[in-house]
């Protein structure tokens, strides 16, 4: 990690970046490591509150103007989106999908290229590559399978990016992360905590899948090279931790992380599935019960990229933070 620390310093100090989301999951933690790294970083916010970093956001939509963020702007890491929705009570999800994450990404795009950015850095979902993976881990030369509204709107803005980057000479670097946990994860990792922390007896005692995730340092890590490194221009990029886990082992290893050992009762997962296809929630036993893993060999081999953390290194600040905000 120090090496990839020590190189980040060297090539960024003079690199002006602006990070889109920066009041996200992972938008706050890209701008807090280019701030460590000593980069000039703006980091887009709706609400600025104080920071040294912050600017004012206009809405990721098709009539933003970005140009006054833009200025003097070299490298655009772009973070913000519109994510999956439990409950989306929009008429048209795909629509507006479409508006914000295509519509806006490119609106941006256009815009950065404009202005003299050199380096737009987009965050895809593994979710392009489809929802399972049967033979063989995905990787990133994989024909596109989009699973969903949200995973169809990252995938057209990234053909909308690779077009935008072949016409003006922007440079591009996608990268498709699988589940990104670390303090304070959003949706089901979140869960999975509190109800382990709680002591919950869980039905996944006998999941024998294997599970690709990404600690959000691991990630962060490679989004501060995708930021400079030559070799990254133009190319996209699957990530992971390198370890994949079945979620009978995550869980397992979650709960020593949390000084909680996991309650789990060894249900098949067939019927899981059955189960959760009788009360209409057939997409969650497939996160469960699933398999769905990356190959990160071109990314490793192409940056000389190695994750930073371990799973349980991970593991183990995501625990960390959620055990400091509960006790609060």
């Amino acid at each position: 990690m120090e090496r990839l620390q020590k190189k980040s310093v060297m090539t960024l100090s003079a690199t002006n970046v602006l990070v889109t989301g920066a009041n996200g999951f992972i938008g706050e933690a890209v701008v807090a490591r280019f701030v460590v790294d000593g980069c000039n970083v703006a980091g887009a916010v709706r609400r600025p509150a104080g920071a040294s970093w912050a600017v004012s956001s206009p809405s990721l939509g098709n009539d933003a103007d970005w140009r006054p963020l833009l200025a003097g702007k070299t490298v655009v890491v772009h973070t913000a989106a519109r994510a999956h929705m439990l409950n989306d009570r929009v008429a048209d999800p795909l629509a507006e999908f479409r508006r914000v994450n295509v519509e806006g990404t490119l609106l941006l795009a256009v815009q950065s290229a404009a202005m003299g950015v050199r380096r737009f850095v987009f965050i895809s979902s593994i979710g392009v590559n489809g929802a399972d993976t049967f033979q063989q881990p995905f990787i990133s030369e994989d024909q596109a399978a989009p699973h969903s509204p949200y995973a169809v709107s990252k995938y057209e803005a990234e053909l909308g990016l690779q077009a935008l980057a072949a016409e003006t000479g922007m440079e591009v670097v996608v990268i498709r992360p699988p589940l990104v946990y670390g303090p304070n994860a959003p949706g089901n990792f979140g869960s999975l905590m509190r109800w382990l922390q709680r002591g919950v007896p869980l039905p996944l005692g006998a999941i024998h899948n294997r599970r690709s995730m990404v600690a959000l340092d691991n990630l962060v890590d490679l989004i501060v090279t995708c930021a400079d490194h030559p070799a990254a221009a133009n190319q996209t990029f699957l990530v992971s931790d390198g370890e994949d886990l079945s979620t009978t082992q995550l869980l397992q290893r979650l709960g020593r992380a949390l000084g909680k050992p996991a309650r789990l009762i060894p249900v098949p997962a067939l019927l899981l599935k059955v189960g959760a296809a009788l009360v209409g929630k057939p997409a969650i036993a497939q996160r469960l019960c699933g398999s769905l893993q990356v190959d990160i060999s071109k990314t490793q081999q192409l940056l000389g990229w190695t994750p930073p953390l371990s799973v349980d290194e991970g593991l183990k600040r995501a625990a960390e933070g959620y055990l400091r905000e509960a006790s609060v």
